[in-house]
């Protein structure tokens, strides 16, 4: 089971967490999800937990002392406990990171608001991390999710273990198309090798579908891809489909299979 504390001004925010897989998740015990109200730890008399920048500036920035003593407060623990801001200056996040957290026995995040953070909250965090390149009015909404790509890794919330590891982004490439009934809609047919039962047909066509996928579609993605041998005819075959496809080349050129040797026929006089 996976802790998981999230440290926020608006825990009405929260809601969805506890819909559809998530909620399952918790249900079985599988995941356990805590909300924490650093309001409740503000030390003025109005709970102030923010004041204006020192220097001048706009905005406001949030005090440290509620968020410290929040993160004091959190019961005592033997393993580790990763600490996350949520920040526009982090990493972005992405699914190998997802992966990685979901191994970790606890994960606490810290969701900031208003103009951003005094300095020496970030003193508190193993590690800042950013939803994409764009500010959003809160952390509430990147936390959530980074929480659901987590939840849904742990082993048993998905039901079938391929379901995730099948999706888009997991091993590399975008997923491959899917189809279910009716097999024609309006004239628009499932490929007809889908409804074959051929099973290694339908595994190269996935296969080369992803490749299609990822090299048109994301093709930032593909610098960073290990190419196997069977890979070979599928990107020899969408090279002459795609002609943009011919500038990678490079990335799987080793792969060629070698010429095959003819053999020399002995023509011997006797």
């Amino acid at each position: 089971m996976i802790k998981i504390t999230i440290l926020t001004l608006f825990p009405e925010m929260f809601v969805p967490l506890n819909e559809s897989i998530l909620k399952r998740a918790q249900e079985a015990g599988l995941v356990e999800i805590n909300l924490v109200n650093f309001r409740d730890y503000a030390v003025s008399k109005h709970k102030n937990v923010d004041d204006i920048p020192y220097g001048g500036g706009a905005g406001m920035l949030l005090k440290p002392e509620p968020i410290f003593a929040a993160i004091r407060d959190l019961p005592q623990v033997s393993h580790h406990r990763k600490l996350i801001l949520m920040s526009p200056q982090g990493h972005v996040f992405h699914q190998k990171k997802a992966e990685e957290w979901s191994t970790h026995q606890e994960l606490v995040f810290m969701c900031g608001h208003y103009e951003g953070f005094d300095e020496r909250i970030r003193e508190l965090a193993d590690e800042e991390v950013s939803l994409g390149d764009y500010v959003l009015t809160g952390g509430e909404l990147a936390a959530m999710v980074m929480i659901d790509a987590v939840v849904r890794l742990i082993p048993g919330v998905l039901g079938e273990e391929v379901s995730a590891e099948e999706d888009s982004h997991s091993i590399g490439l975008l997923e491959y198309p899917q189809y279910t009934r009716p097999a024609d809609f309006e004239g628009r047919k499932v490929p007809e090798v889908l409804l074959s039962g051929h099973h290694a047909l339908i595994k190269r066509w996935r296969r080369k579908e992803s490749l299609r996928r990822t090299f048109l579609r994301r093709p930032d993605l593909i610098k960073d891809l290990v190419f196997g041998l069977e890979d070979y005819s599928l990107l020899e075959e969408l090279t002459l489909e795609h002609e943009e496809f011919a500038r990678w080349r490079t990335k799987w050129q080793h792969l060629s299979p070698p010429p095959k040797r003819q053999r020399r026929s002995s023509n011997r006089n006797k």
